[in-house]
């Protein structure tokens, strides 16, 4: 098993301590690039897929950079409606 689908196992299973940084070489394994939009963006981000141009939209978890389980399942079902993941 590639360190990808690990990561992509270990996502799938929404664990409580998945990080922002996971997320993020996560979603680069999809073809997906983080944007922050200016210095006015503030927490919100937009993973945007190379190709398809398709935008997942979420706000970076501060201070502390673990993920909430709603985010988690937020990605999950943007990725699964666009049968990235099944």
């Amino acid at each position: 098993m590639s360190k990808k689908d690990k990561l992509l196992k270990r996502f799938l299973s929404a664990p409580a301590d998945f990080s922002y940084d996971e997320l993020v070489r996560l979603m680069k394994g999809f073809g997906y690039d983080e944007s922050q939009a200016g210095k006015t963006s503030g927490s919100a981000v937009s993973f945007i897929h190379f190709g398809t141009r398709h935008i997942i939209k979420l706000h970076k978890p501060h201070p502390n950079p673990v993920l909430k389980g709603y985010q988690i399942k937020d990605v999950i079902d943007e990725l699964k409606r666009k049968e990235i993941i099944k």
